[in-house]
């Protein structure tokens, strides 16, 4: 992963970006750059780590984004919110409406108001352009540099002294943490946005206290988020004095317990799929065992127990944590769906197929709904329902690599070499593998089978892959 992720930084800095524009000193960054950047950049995530994207992380993620951006008015550009699978207590505003969650850092979070308090601080920074004026008040004298900059601030870790010391080398000034101008701005936004949602500003505040908490246990080693976000005291005393103008008193209870059913759902969904789950499955035991846990904690316990039981193989055991689950929240429809995938990971494919069809007929938008239900149709040998449903995903999730693996099974099983090509290029594309993505675009291309709007297709993705590589 690290050579890999070493090989994408070189790509990123020197294959990406064009060296043959002249670029005065005194480089302003446009809109149209940011968006040139922020496209360039998000590649080179997919390449390094691994994004989850399913639709049931991913919608859930996008809809918290769509509610702030809501009551935040005109933006300069289209959002989009990712999950990275990494425990780095990390989350990074990228070029032209980029934001990404660390693993690390959603692990930290207890409330949907603490991550909606980041993701509107994020969206903050974004909104006030704040990256392009860290740039412009840098010596960067090109995209290059900038490139190196950033891939430091979005990849953090181990990696980023070296990625430091190598743009230090070429005489770059690497200063893109906010500063506490910006800190206050994008806190100052978020603080009005959740207001203006009728959600609790004290999320800010437990938010910052576990940030200080990181800082002080991390000292000699802060995590990224703190290198660019820095001195969460000083924010938090902040966001303090906005509560004491307000005369907000303490966070009440009122929205405590099954309003945050979805937000937990979420984060241990993440949390069991992670490589390491060790530390996971301690804290669920953890909860389960304290006598003080409340028992809304135990049941959601229960359910990260669940999902860890289901990735480990023994579906057996994690179907009958969940149905307790289902008997404690009889009432949450995406437990049906949770239901339906357990139920086709035990070969038990007309009940998956009869309580996956149950969840979209009380949320037809369902987007894992429908992408599970296709799955189980495929292996029910029932094709042609099963491309019609996959195809919908595709339709409103163009970006989701899977569905495009799984269309191009059903192609070649039809012995269309060149659609199935067509997919595992979209496939690989999305994934961040950009030369294999590349060849089979290229496959595609000779198959005279190709139809002119799949050809048409074909020659489009395969300019975007040019154009990444300018």
């Amino acid at each position: 992963m690290r050579s890999l992720f070493l090989k994408t930084v070189v790509w990123l800095v020197v294959a990406l970006f064009s060296p043959c524009a002249t670029i005065p000193p005194a480089w302003s960054f446009s809109i149209g750059e940011e968006r040139e950047v922020g496209e360039k950049l998000l590649y080179s995530v997919r390449s390094a780590f691994t994004i989850k994207d399913d639709p049931d992380i991913r919608q859930y993620l996008q809809d918290l984004g769509r509610s702030v951006l809501e009551v935040a008015g005109i933006q300069y550009f289209d959002y989009h919110f990712f999950v990275i699978d990494d425990k780095e207590f990390n989350a990074f505003a990228a070029p032209s409406g980029l934001i990404f969650f660390h693993a690390g850092l959603i692990a930290a979070m207890q409330s949907e108001d603490e991550l909606v308090s980041v993701l509107a601080h994020e969206i903050g920074h974004i909104s006030k352009r704040h990256l392009a004026d860290r740039v412009e008040k840098g010596t960067y004298t090109g995209i290059a540099s900038l490139g190196l900059a950033l891939a430091a601030v979005a990849f953090g870790g181990s990696t980023a002294p070296v990625l430091l010391t190598g743009a230090l080398a070429t005489g770059q000034s690497l200063n893109l943490h906010f500063s506490r101008q910006n800190e206050e701005e994008a806190d100052l936004l978020a603080y009005g946005w959740m207001k203006s949602l009728g959600r609790d500003p004290h999320g800010q505040v437990s938010m910052l206290e576990s940030m200080r908490r990181v800082s002080r246990y991390r000292s000699e080693k802060p995590p990224q988020y703190l290198l660019t976000h820095p001195d969460p005291d000083a924010r938090l005393n902040y966001i303090q004095s906005l509560l004491d103008l307000d005369k907000v008193g303490e966070p009440g209870s009122s929205k405590e317990g099954r309003e945050d059913f979805a937000f937990f759902r979420w984060k241990y969904r993440i949390l069991a799929d992670l490589r390491e789950t060790e530390q996971f499955k301690g804290s669920l035991a953890a909860i389960l065992s304290d006598s003080r846990s409340t028992p809304f904690a135990r049941t959601m316990a229960t359910y990260g127990m669940s999902q860890l039981a289901r990735n480990e193989g023994d579906h057996t055991r994690g179907m009958e944590l969940l149905e307790k689950v289902i008997k404690d929240f009889p009432e949450k429809r995406q437990l049906l769906v949770d239901k339906g995938v357990m139920l086709a990971a035990m070969n038990r494919m007309a009940e998956a197929e009869a309580t996956l069809r149950e969840a979209l007929r009380q949320d037809g938008g369902d987007l894992y709904a429908t992408f599970s239900l296709a799955r189980v149709l495929q292996r029910l040998g029932r094709a042609a329902e099963a491309e019609r449903y996959f195809t919908s995903v595709a339709a409103q999730y163009p970006e989701y690599a899977q569905v495009y693996f799984e269309l191009g099974h059903l192609a070649a099983a039809r012995q269309q070499a060149g659609l199935a090509s067509l997919c595992l290029a979209k496939y690989d594309l999305y994934s961040g593998k950009m030369k294999q993505a590349e060849q089979n675009l290229r496959l595609a291309l000779r198959d005279k089978g190709l139809s002119d709007k799949e050809r048409e297709e074909t020659r489009a993705l395969l300019k975007k892959i040019e154009q990444l590589r300018k």
